[in-house]
């Protein structure tokens, strides 16, 4: 396998797991970031976010030195390639906002000006069809007074990884996705993914783009359905779960992503739907079924209040709320489906206690007047309920319920006093 000299601009979850894990494979890569303070971290050997088996990694390869951070953006020139993992988050009209990428693409081309070997310029960020042609690659012109696809390369080259399971994801894709603007960038890519073995998709930057977009709503089109079916499921008395598993071994349907329970959430499923529903109406296009898989999961978690208040008067008790991520694995809390019950209860005045392995702090920081516990046992002590929002290991035992009302969210467990959101 040819080593090559990789640079990653954006030190967060993506660009962080992309650089460790391209160090393992015995590339040499420099990660830049504008964050001194996320930089420090990372050459410590600590990275700001959680994931299973990364920090081992990280420590691993600043050890070795094929990997190092640091904030100067001159480190590019010394590279064969740059992967932009910067953040494109949601804006209030459901665009993705591209000050960053456009940002890192105006730093990158300024380093390209007084480099002369042919480099490649590879976008991984999630992004709209599109926008590497009309935003990544005018900025990268503009900057280095040199030609896109003559001087210098272009690709998009998207990542499809799980949180909680991003290392392995990385490691054994389903597929590898790369759109180039020449063959030359193409060839630098596919030189970079030689090991691999899984299919590479080879099309245009618009459609790799698209290709990630479409993915992530089409996997969140299902979990939607389900949940849907599990709300009608609810009311006859049938167990979703049993009517997934009949479902899944159809090879056409699949089993994954078809556990009903109080909604997704997370950086990429929520934002990325939403983004999709806004580029089709911006097209006079109605997205209608994009939109329904918002509707319903922006509902979904309410399910579970409507489950409590079934079994009692929420105001003035103590609730118990089981996980804050919005999957296990995980610290993240974006878009979590915790997020709005939490609100819901403080609306309905209920005394809430909360516990999560991972997630405490960064849920702390939006609300930080709960009441925040150092155990499950010490949460669900006191409670008059316990709601279950992620299916985290250690909630699984029914003997930390006791007789306590459990509504489950996830599908966990199963107690002598006890109601299933969608079963």
């Amino acid at each position: 396998m040819s080593c090559l000299r990789i640079s990653i601009v954006g030190a967060g979850y993506v660009g962080l797991v992309t650089g460790v894990c391209f160090a393992e494979l015995g590339h040499e890569v420099v990660c830049i970031d504008v964050v001194e303070e996320k930089i420090k971290a990372i050459s410590e050997g600590k990275s700001l976010i959680y994931e299973r088996g990364l920090d081992t990694l990280l420590q691993k390869h600043l050890d070795d030195r094929l990997f190092f951070a640091t904030t100067n953006f001159q480190s590019l020139t010394n590279t064969d390639l740059t992967l932009v993992c910067v953040g494109t988050p949601r804006m209030e009209n459901g665009f993705l906002d591209t000050t960053h990428l456009e940002s890192a693409a105006m730093s990158i081309g300024q380093m390209l000006a007084v480099k002369d070997e042919y480099h490649v310029v590879v976008v991984r960020s999630t992004v709209l069809p599109t926008t590497t042609e009309n935003i990544v690659i005018p900025a990268l012109e503009r900057s280095s007074g040199k030609r896109a696809g003559k001087d210098f390369g272009v690709a998009v080259n998207p990542e499809f990884l799980k949180e909680g399971n991003a290392i392995e994801d990385f490691m054994h894709p389903d597929r590898i996705v790369i759109g180039a603007i020449d063959h030359r960038s193409l060839s630098i890519l596919k030189t970079l993914y030689s090991e691999f073995k899984c299919p590479i998709v080879e099309t245009s930057l618009r459609t790799a783009e698209m290709i990630k977009l479409a993915s992530n709503a089409f996997l969140a089109t299902k979990i939607s359905f389900i949940n849907e079916i599990g709300n009608i499921c609810k009311t006859l008395e049938i167990d979703v779960r049993e009517v997934a598993k009949g479902m899944g071994y159809d090879r056409r349907i699949g089993s994954e992503f078809l556990r009903a329970g109080c909604g997704f959430g997370g950086s990429c499923f929520p934002k990325d739907t939403m983004a999709l529903a806004s580029l089709a109406r911006s097209q006079q296009i109605e997205p209608i079924i994009l939109d329904a898989v918002i509707e319903v999961n922006e509902k979904q978690p309410l399910k579970m209040i409507e489950l409590l208040e079934r079994h009692m008067d929420i105001r003035g008790k103590t609730i118990a709320v089981l996980g804050l991520s919005f999957k296990p694995g995980t610290d993240d809390i974006r878009e979590a489906s915790s997020i709005k019950i939490v609100k819901a209860l403080i609306e309905k005045g209920a005394n809430i206690k909360c516990h999560d392995p991972k997630a405490i702090e960064n849920f702390r920081k939006e609300f930080p007047s709960l009441v925040y516990c150092r155990s499950a046992n010490e949460c669900v002590e006191g409670s008059d309920a316990v709601l279950i929002v992620t299916e985290w290991e250690e909630y699984r035992d029914p003997m930390l319920y006791g007789n306590k009302l459990v509504i489950d969210g996830r599908g966990v467990v199963r107690t002598g006093n006890y109601d299933g959101i969608c079963w």
